[in-house]
């Protein structure tokens, strides 16, 4: 079931929210601390929040009609570089959204992934599938900090709420 252009807004705006608040919180982290490996698919605070960053990066450069022909590089495990162009990034998906109305999140997208196979889906899947995507990441990265003696920012739905 589709959702409102103004939901979308919003879950919009609760992603670049949480992204912040967490970069904020790994940007006081030890070199050591931003790279320790966790073992994980992403294995690292750093890595975690490139992934995310870059996922966020290829589904713009996809709804934009753009092609990207890779993921993420070595130049984006930098987090002054994510401090810098993550929150640039959230204006960009801000902009392209800005004048969508009801009916616009319905219209399909068409893209192709990174192995160059055509999918098309409603403007509205993509969204929630990034906001989804970087949720689930960004709870990862709590993980990690609570594992190193650290206490996350609080970044439930429920606490962006309340902010605005």
């Amino acid at each position: 079931m589709p959702v409102s252009v103004d939901t979308l807004r919003l879950q919009l705006d609760y992603s670049a929210w949480a992204s912040q608040r967490l970069m904020d919180a790994a940007a006081k982290l030890s070199e050591e601390e931003l790279t320790r490996d966790f073992k994980t698919a992403d294995k690292t605070v750093l890595d975690t929040l490139v992934h995310i960053y870059a996922a966020d990066r290829i589904w713009l450069s996809r709804v934009l009609g753009e092609t990207r022909t890779s993921f993420s590089g070595p130049e984006d495990r930098d987090l002054t570089l994510l401090q810098t162009e993550w929150p640039a990034l959230h204006q960009r998906w801000k902009l392209w959204l800005r004048d969508f109305n009801d009916d616009d999140v319905l219209r399909a997208i068409s893209y192709h992934d990174l192995k160059g196979r055509p999918y098309s889906q409603p403007a509205w899947q993509i969204l929630l599938h990034l906001v989804n995507h970087g949720t689930h990441h960004r709870g990862q990265v709590s993980g990690f900090l609570r594992a190193m003696n650290h206490t996350p920012p609080p970044l439930d739905l429920m606490a962006y709420y309340r902010t605005i």
